[in-house]
């Protein structure tokens, strides 16, 4: 067997992108996209058609311009998980907009939208994950939304205390990030990383372990890949979301690989407990150098391409007035 097809013994292989064009050759179970994936898309030839059809049905509809290009916007993000959803059997991750990464309530109601919007559009909840990022408040908003039954996948994870965090609020789904803690580690070690030192494998092994260990059911979802070993050291964990660039590496590799994580090992480990309110979550947080600062830069990267977004979308209905 392939490594993609050995990796799909232990854990669900999600896409992660916007090209749903590109998915199905490798039969991921399910898809993650973010801000900056659906731009990437938007921009390409093959999709614009669907900021155009979200556009067309929207522009009537009067206004203020900021509400129309933020309902036009909500358009394209469930045009393109409801286009995913052919491709694949599982759930799609939808991304709240980045700039509510602080705004409890304002996150509650823009999930509550895109929610809507999807059942009117006929897809059921049960296979959408609401993307919203880590920090306290994204943690507070989705642990309401849960008890709605809108399942959420708390992303942009970098520190044991988010993950700790978002177990305690009985999240469905966490995607914490190896490849931008290896680049953090890299840059400030002045040194690369292969195998089990990689700090962001390290990163994942710890949150999966000590849900396992706790019996959390949280599920873990690795992401933010830069090569293929870290994927294989993963192998094992719940989920893995995996860019098409490297799931057309794993697929044309087959070199065998072996399970690394494993819930029944967890279960047997000596790991300590920790309750995280709010003051706990804020102190593990400001001494963790390295997750502030991944966790703020993401939100301004997702946020700076919301509002690329937004500047498309504008050009579009400029020139359809």
């Amino acid at each position: 067997m392939n490594q993609l097809d050995q990796l799909k013994q232990w854990t669900t292989v999600v896409a992660d992108t916007g090209d749903f064009q590109s998915m199905a050759e490798y039969k991921p179970q399910d898809a993650t996209t973010n801000p900056s994936l659906i731009l990437q898309a938007s921009q390409d030839e093959k999709y614009l058609y669907l900021v155009q059809q979200a556009v067309d049905e929207l522009k009537g509809d009067g206004g203020a311009e900021d509400a129309l290009v933020e309902s036009i916007i909500d358009r394209v993000l469930i045009l393109f998980g409801n286009e995913i959803l052919k491709v694949v059997p599982g759930r799609v991750s939808t991304e709240t907009d980045a700039r509510l990464s602080f705004d409890t309530e304002g996150t509650i109601a823009k999930a509550r939208t895109l929610i809507d919007l999807y059942e009117k559009s006929g897809t059921d909840r049960s296979r959408i994950l609401i993307k919203i990022a880590s920090t306290w408040e994204g943690i507070k908003a989705a642990e309401v939304l849960q008890k709605e039954k809108i399942n959420c996948n708390l992303t942009l994870m970098f520190s044991l205390a988010q993950a700790i965090a978002c177990a305690e609020a009985d999240i469905k789904l966490v995607s914490p990030f190896v490849g931008r803690i290896y680049d953090w580690f890299k840059k400030s070690e002045g040194r690369d990383y292969e195998g089990a030192e990689d700090p962001g494998v390290q990163s994942v092994t710890e949150i999966y372990n000590y849900y396992k260990k706790f019996g959390y059911q949280t599920e873990v979802m690795g992401a933010s890949f830069r090569n293929v070993g870290q994927i294989t050291e993963l192998a094992g964990c719940d989920l893995l979301t995996i860019s098409p660039k490297l799931l057309e590496v794993l697929q044309s590799t087959e070199e065998p690989i072996k399970q690394k994580l494993d819930a029944s090992v967890a279960k047997g480990m000596d790991i300590a407990k920790i309750h995280c309110d709010e003051k706990c979550f804020r102190w593990m947080m400001n001494e963790d150098a390295m997750a502030t600062e991944k966790t703020a830069e993401g939100i301004r990267k997702f946020s700076a391409d919301i509002v690329k977004l937004e500047g498309l979308i504008k050009d579009m209905l400029s020139k359809s007035a």
